[in-house]
């Protein structure tokens, strides 16, 4: 297992590097900061002074240098907004993503599980039907469209929730949980009910149920736990693209993660913030990557087998 973790580490490295040189250079080619943040009636030699306090006026290889220097020791300057260290502000952003996207995940994978488990027991039943039409229903809404759909109908015309942040408590979390978790669950129940139809057409379910066991039973204790490797990687997945894609969600409720505080970066130019959040993002989705293969490997034997030879 351990050879097989160092593996994944070593191949994530360079997509990692190729991330952060990314983001750097797309975050030059937003404009001149010195034009955002000062008054047009700034001098050229404010201009001037401003740009060189920064370290915009150095040359590009040494503006590179600085900043993977800065990233291996996690300092990346400060907001020019606020002044503010950009990592610390990138830290304080960042639990409210994880736990929205966590929270999100919790829901999808026990509604994917009951509803996929369900409809898999009797194949081509009108449950399953019911169910794999609402499934690929939900995994085809757009996130932007059932948010503001949301919005219209719940906040604005019900008035029964709030329309953004997070002041009113539970009642804050009920919009953005449900327009993040719609797809999970639409695509998590159909990979779970293909897993469940094959798994209970196995042999070993057929003998435990010549040997008297429950249909609770067999799909509980035997067809869920080896249905569980396809739908813990699919599910993987999503968790990473619910932290990478939280953007259009958080900017619509006002919630106060890391993907607004990106948002907010790119528009106020504000190269030091953007840089730690972006880095904060990759590294989490870096770990996330690894949790998911050592924990498909633990459950597949063949993983294990395949990853040491």
């Amino acid at each position: 297992m351990f050879h097989f973790v160092r593996r994944r580490m070593l191949s994530s490295v360079l997509p990692l590097v190729a991330v952060l040189l990314g983001v750097f250079v797309l975050a030059r080619l937003t404009g001149d900061p010195a034009s955002l943040y000062l008054p047009e009636s700034a001098t050229p030699a404010q201009r001037a002074a401003f740009t060189e306090r920064n370290g915009f006026d150095d040359s590009i290889w040494q503006q590179i240098a600085d900043y993977f220097g800065g990233v291996f020791q996690l300092d990346f300057g400060e907001s020019l907004r606020t002044g503010e260290s950009a990592a610390t502000m990138a830290l304080r952003a960042f639990p409210a993503t994880l736990q929205l996207a966590g929270a999100t995940m919790l829901i999808a994978a026990a509604g994917a599980v009951v509803i996929g488990s369900w409809a898999a027991f009797r194949p081509n039943s009108l449950a399953d039907r019911i169910a794999s039409f609402l499934s690929m229903t939900a995994a085809s809404v757009p996130d932007f469209w059932f948010a503001i759909t949301g919005v219209w109908i719940f906040a604005v015309g019900l008035g029964a929730l709030p329309t953004s942040g997070v002041s009113d408590g539970m009642l804050s979390w009920v919009l953005p949980v449900a327009t993040l978790a719609i797809r999970p669950l639409g695509v998590l129940t159909q990979v779970v009910r293909g897993a469940m139809v094959s798994a209970l057409s196995a042999p070993y379910v057929r003998l435990a149920r010549s040997k008297g066991a429950g249909s609770v039973r067999v799909v509980s204790h035997h067809a869920l736990r080896n249905a569980a490797a396809p739908a813990l990687t699919v599910a993987g997945d999503l968790t990473v693209s619910l932290v990478n894609g939280a953007v259009v969600v958080e900017t619509i409720f006002g919630w106060p993660g890391i993907g607004k505080l990106m948002i907010d970066s790119i528009t106020g130019r504000d190269f030091a913030v953007l840089q730690a959040a972006v880095l904060l993002t990759a590294m989490t989705i870096f770990v996330l990557n690894i949790v998911i293969d050592v924990c498909y490997a633990l459950l597949d034997a063949r993983v294990r087998e395949t990853a040491t030879v």
